[in-house]
């Protein structure tokens, strides 16, 4: 069975209280047991992990190289300038799937860069939790 990694990054352990009118209502909790279900449904195993440290969010894309096939990730802010994060997904080569709830184009102008985006396999971003499960449907079809 495929295992994938659902990462989130900084203040997403915040959803549903955090800014809900760009970042919807559903708590992380509530988008983690829909990801789990979707990846079960589809005959895959999600384990999930939030950080707000950088360096933690690196070292479980380190340790993914040993027990996953893949990666969802919304790096939260990190996505704009962590040059280590990027050279952690660029070095373990596993597939991943960036992900953002709003849509960071309609957003400030410091939003509109990811510098992971380059070393990721796609971006989806701007569908509010629906973002992380059309990563599940693009995180499958690369597996397949």
């Amino acid at each position: 069975m495929k295992k994938i990694l659902l990462i989130h990054g900084p203040n997403l352990n915040l959803l549903g209280e955090r800014e809900p009118g760009i970042y919807g209502r559903d708590s992380m909790a509530s988008i983690n047991a829909e990801v789990v279900d979707k990846c079960q449904k589809n005959g895959m195993e999600c384990v999930v992990f939030q950080s707000n440290s950088e360096g933690a969010i690196i070292d479980r894309i380190h340790a993914a190289r040993e027990d996953c096939d893949a990666i969802i990730l919304n790096a939260g802010a990190y996505t704009h300038y962590s040059i280590a994060i990027r050279d952690a997904i660029a070095a373990v080569r596993l597939p991943v799937v960036e992900v953002h709830l709003s849509n960071v184009y309609a957003r400030e102008e410091f939003r509109h860069v990811s510098v992971i985006g380059p070393v990721c396999a796609g971006v989806i971003a701007g569908f509010g939790k629906n973002s992380y499960l059309l990563a599940v449907d693009a995180v499958k079809g690369l597996l397949a």
